[in-house]
């Protein structure tokens, strides 16, 4: 039987901190992959191909050498949040060809606020008014940071809304495999399960990518193995209703790297949803700490 890791809400917001660098990096790798920045654009389900593809090769060869001991996994639990994940991801490489990076990261990272919703359901979950409080904070600067014009309702807008909705399915899947599995064993045979879904599907869109196309493939595979072990860790040490509004830092890297890559200056609107964002954030830091400081104090010795 897997040992559950102790409670430890503040590892648990910087593992998600980490995660959301690396996971805002694989949609920029996206964008430049269905567009024709590289050669020919590819189709999202080869995009999706090639993050499980090198992200197993990454995980296996991790696995190959530190040798873990692996627990027998729930196959039902992992092809649930494997098939969802694979949506979610396809759905969001699909949506940032046609849209602004960052209002395809706003959209589809409303994700923590149908996953902790669903772990209400799902978990049994009690989300007391202080993390609603956050939550909607968070919520609040993500629909700023998303500017409602007209641009932004294009139909590929409704691929990234799918994507919400189904990733934040699989934030309480997760949740679930971390009460019996270790986070290493979950990561491997995820995206083991991960490359044959999306490899089924690729075989009918396949083309041949150029070089470039296969080393950005590489680095979505490997900048997502990376968010994924820091996010399932960050899972086991605290609830999934905590460790969602977390995820909308994914927003403010997306605007940075949109600076970065592609030139577009942040505003004042872009500033003041961030700072939103981060103010729920911090709210929900804050009295997760003192929850938690608390508990110490009253347990028995």
């Amino acid at each position: 039987m897997y040992a559950a890791k102790p409670p430890n809400p503040a590892l648990a917001a910087g593992l998600i901190g980490i995660a959301c660098a690396f996971i805002a990096a694989t949609t920029l790798f996206a964008k430049a992959l269905g567009t024709d920045q590289f050669g020919p654009a590819l189709h999202p389900f080869q995009i999706s191909f090639g993050r499980f593809l090198f992200a197993f090769v990454a995980l296996g060869t991790a696995a190959a050498i530190l040798r873990p001991e692996f627990q027998r996994p729930h196959l039902g639990l992992h092809l649930a949040r494997t098939v969802s994940g694979w949506l979610g991801v396809t759905l969001m490489f699909a949506s940032v060809a046609y849209i602004p990076l960052a209002d395809a990261t706003a959209i589809s990272f409303l994700n923590p606020v149908f996953g902790m919703i669903l772990a209400i359901p799902l978990l049994g979950e009690r989300v007391g008014k202080w993390r609603w409080l956050a939550a909607a904070i968070a919520f609040a600067g993500a629909m700023i940071l998303l500017r409602p014009t007209p641009a932004s309702f294009q139909p590929a807008a409704l691929l990234a809304l799918g994507a919400a909705l189904v990733l934040g399915f699989e934030l309480s899947i997760i949740k679930k495999l971390t009460r019996r599995e270790g986070p290493f064993s979950i990561l491997v045979v995820n995206n083991l399960l991960g490359m044959i879904v999306a490899g089924l599907a690729v075989v009918w869109v396949w083309q041949a990518p150029t070089g470039a196309q296969w080393a950005l493939m590489a680095g979505i595979g490997g900048a997502m193995a990376v968010a994924q072990t820091c996010f399932v860790n960050a899972m086991a040490r605290a609830d999934a209703s905590f460790v969602a509004p977390f995820s909308y830092g994914t927003l403010i890297f997306a605007a940075l790297y949109d600076t970065i890559f592609y030139g577009v200056i942040p505003d004042g609107i872009t500033l003041l949803g961030a700072g939103i964002i981060i103010t729920g954030a911090l709210l929900l830091a804050w009295r997760e700490g003192r929850n938690a400081r608390r508990q110490r104090d009253h347990a028995p010795l």
